[in-house]
């Protein structure tokens, strides 16, 4: 047991062994709560989505409204992103998430309860900045715990949550809408979110210490060596070219995903003529090639490219181009091509997102500044999710979804290119780490 103690790469090799296992434990506990935690927050993301074709057909909300109801959700998401990054940071990533996780479950609780456009926007506008909390406070959660060394399996890993937890959200909404009626995909998963935010408000450690254990490491902020011995502010971040690369190129993959995420079903119902029941649990290929893609993405990272982790998105993302090309061109040919193509889409898209918008952030901001930089990255992406409904209502109706489809081609051109030369700017000599 104390030579397996010391082959640990996450602790120092002269630390006994009852520290080693308290470790263990912890990052056990920190994982599970954080990837719960993450997951859960689609539970009362994605079923507007799923319900969106019974909104249109039965209540008469318009297309276009319901595209607004959208934009204005993923408005206030992306403005959220700066701020809960920032207060992740000052308060912590225990008290960011349970305000998050309960305040979300409040306002879906409200879209359910309510029956015009008004009330549906104002409670998906909360509901934006509650869930903006989610993605900076779990990722700054999760960074004092484990090392550089394996973070890009460990991330890869942990980042299955947002495919899982949008597999299950679509299914669990698809089930509650189907048996229920629309308004349970709503209370059901409020219900959910309530309980996994009052355990993580009771049990997340925030880090080592807190248990009276060493730092896993002096993680850096990667920023020019310019700066000062302090951790950056968030100006200070914003002034980094870097990031705002990165940040542009995470705007062309948001807006690809949440375009597919929220119209998904509405598109093999509308278009490709599927039951309702059909394109819910026909859109879940996606998220289940997605979570294969951040598994083998962040892997490959860890084995290949540790010290330089964007090169491998470049090749990816293109192929996701070649991709959504072929689903467009193909996807009508039957239910299983359909699905084998969108587990393809969702491998090629899933894997680069879950690096760039998380172990990126990690390696970047350290532990000082990973909620601002998780903020700043994921942010600015969302801004591309914010135009995404619009796009998808406005470009389908005057042009054809193979003209969206086409577009989406063309975002991934722009995109790899972003992220090459992010991959340059972050290994230029001239930055180096700051403590």
């Amino acid at each position: 047991m104390r030579n397996a103690a010391k082959r640990s790469d996450d602790i120092e090799p002269d630390q006994p062994v009852a520290d080693s296992l308290a470790l263990r434990r912890l990052q056990v506990l920190v994982f599970a709560l954080t990837w719960l935690s993450y997951a859960s927050y689609y539970l009362t993301r994605k079923n507007l989505s799923v319900v969106k074709s019974r909104l249109h057909e039965t209540m008469q909300i318009s297309t276009m409204a319901l595209g607004a109801i959208e934009t204005l959700y993923l408005a206030s998401y992306a403005l959220g992103q700066f701020a809960s990054g920032a207060l992740g940071d000052r308060i912590g990533a225990r008290k960011l998430l349970a305000l998050g996780m309960i305040g979300s479950a409040a306002a879906t609780f409200a879209f359910g309860a309510s029956s015009t456009v008004l009330p549906f926007a104002l409670a998906f506008v909360v509901n934006g900045v509650m869930q903006s909390t989610g993605w900076s406070g779990n990722v700054k959660a999760m960074q004092p715990f484990f090392s550089s060394q394996h973070r890009g399996r460990i991330m890869g890993l942990w980042t299955t949550n947002y495919q899982a937890g949008g597999l299950c959200a679509t299914a669990v909404a698809t089930f509650l809408l189907t048996h229920y009626g629309w308004r349970a995909a709503f209370f059901g998963p409020a219900l959910w979110v309530v309980a996994v935010g009052l355990l993580v408000a009771l049990f997340l450690v925030q880090r080592p210490e807190d248990r009276g254990l060493p730092p896993i490491e002096p993680a850096p902020v990667k920023v020019t060596s310019h700066q000062p011995d302090a951790a950056p502010t968030l100006l200070t971040l914003l002034r980094l070219p870097a990031l705002w690369t990165l940040g542009l190129a995470y705007f062309g993959l948001k807006l690809i995903r949440y375009s597919l995420l929220f119209w998904l079903p509405f598109y093999l119902k509308q278009f490709l003529h599927y039951s309702e029941a059909q394109a819910g649990y026909l859109s879940l290929p996606f998220e289940i090639g997605g979570i294969v893609g951040s598994i083998v993405i962040g892997w490959l990272s860890d084995r290949y490219f540790r010290h330089s982790r964007l090169k491998i998105t470049v090749p990816t993302i293109l192929l996701l181009g070649v991709s959504l090309i072929s689903y467009q061109r193909l996807g009508g040919s039957g239910l299983w091509v359909n699905a084998a193509l969108l587990s393809c889409v969702g491998f090629l898209l899933f894997g680069p997102d879950s690096l760039l918008s998380g172990t990126m952030s990690q390696d970047i901001g350290g532990r000082a500044a990973t909620g601002r930089v998780a903020g700043i990255i994921n942010g600015m992406g969302s801004v591309g999710a914010v135009f995404s409904s619009l796009i998808v209502a406005k470009v389908s109706e005057t042009y054809g979804w193979s003209a969206l489809f086409y577009g989406f081609c063309a975002v991934t051109v722009l995109t790899a290119a972003l992220l090459l030369v992010s991959a340059l700017l972050i290994e230029r000599p001239r930055a180096s780490p700051v403590r």
